[in-house]
């Protein structure tokens, strides 16, 4: 273990970068739940709309617009499943690994600043 004040920020900043990647992931994911909430919605609109005697419109958005890759041969979910898999766990798998030079202890930086900040209770 080389738990030197350096190396605790320097463990620090991967996490701190990490914890960016997690909120990164977490908008990935709302992106992915929203994308399909709208789809659902546009299935429900092609509905009402034939219901209304608005077939062509309809069949328009049903043939060009419902189910729709948001990439190049790509729905939400295979973005996501791409993402964690080239980029969030090996992001993961070094942070871990940098823990080890601080004994393999999470967050060491900041109980550190914990340590120096707590106000009495």
């Amino acid at each position: 273990m080389n738990d030197t004040p350096d190396t605790v920020a320097a463990v620090g900043k991967l996490t701190e970068a990490l914890e960016t990647v997690e909120v990164a992931r977490g908008h990935l994911y709302a992106f992915h739940r929203l994308t399909g909430t709208a789809d659902f919605a546009v299935g429900d609109a092609i509905r009402r709309l034939r219901e209304v005697g608005h077939e062509k419109l309809a069949a328009r958005l049903e043939i060009e617009l419902l189910g729709r890759n948001v990439l190049p041969d790509r729905w939400t979910f295979q973005v996501v499943e791409e993402y964690d898999d080239m980029y969030y766990q090996p992001f993961r798998e070094f942070e871990r690994e940098a823990r080890e030079l601080t004994g393999g202890v999470r967050h060491v930086h900041e109980a550190e600043l914990k340590r120096q900040r707590h106000t009495p209770s």
